[in-house]
């Protein structure tokens, strides 16, 4: 007997794929104003009926943006660490810098988390990507560090990297780029908030 390939469901994910990518160049170009159904099936060179096939809406249009941003932070959390940590701060900072470097290089993301766009869905699919986050990266600072025990009743990872942000997007938003300034100054903040959790020196794993 023979399996015949799901051609169907791939030749889906090249649609999505496609779908997205457009919304991508969309947002970078022109922002989250300017976006709309027809304008990205335009982009993309397909029939708007096919983009709302997929994406009913222009917010879960950006939900699904907003969770392609996510998975490639949580791949930053997730990728090998070849630099020795002498303190946690030493891991707070190579962790801020990878997620910098998402955001230089992606205006999307920058468009979708630090501008001011006033979409409550995104923001709402922002924070439950941010909790999961912070989940990802308190286990990572556990992996290498013996953490004090730390409250339950406040996600505190999470609410570090959110205060971050929005040092983040007052530099977006006066300067249309996080600058080198602002960026050490979200790390600052991020280090701040963490810190009045974390001793200076935890002993290592």
């Amino acid at each position: 007997m023979t399996t015949t390939p799901r051609k169907p469901r791939a030749r889906s994910q090249a649609r999505i794929d496609s779908i997205l990518e457009a919304a991508r160049e969309l947002l970078a170009s022109e922002g989250v104003a300017s976006l709309s159904i027809y304008a990205v099936a335009e982009r993309a060179q397909i029939p708007p009926s096919s983009v709302y096939h997929f994406f009913a809406s222009v917010p879960a249009l950006l939900e699904a943006l907003t969770a392609d941003v996510h998975r490639a932070f949580r791949a930053c959390l997730q990728a090998p660490i070849s630099i020795p940590l002498h303190s946690w701060r030493d891991l707070s900072r190579l962790v801020e810098m990878r997620m910098l470097e998402i955001y230089e290089v992606d205006a999307a993301a920058r468009q979708l988390i630090l501008a001011q766009h006033g979409l409550t869905e995104v923001t709402q699919a922002d924070r439950q990507h941010d909790l999961e986050l912070g989940e990802l990266m308190q286990n990572l600072f556990d992996q290498y560090f013996e953490l004090p025990r730390l409250p339950e009743d406040v996600d505190v990872f999470a609410l570090a990297m959110e205060l971050g942000d929005r040092v983040y997007a007052r530099s977006v938003q006066l300067h249309g780029h996080i600058t080198a300034r602002m960026a050490e100054e979200g790390m600052r903040v991020f280090d701040a908030y963490v810190g009045l959790y974390l001793p200076p020196f935890l002993a290592r794993r």
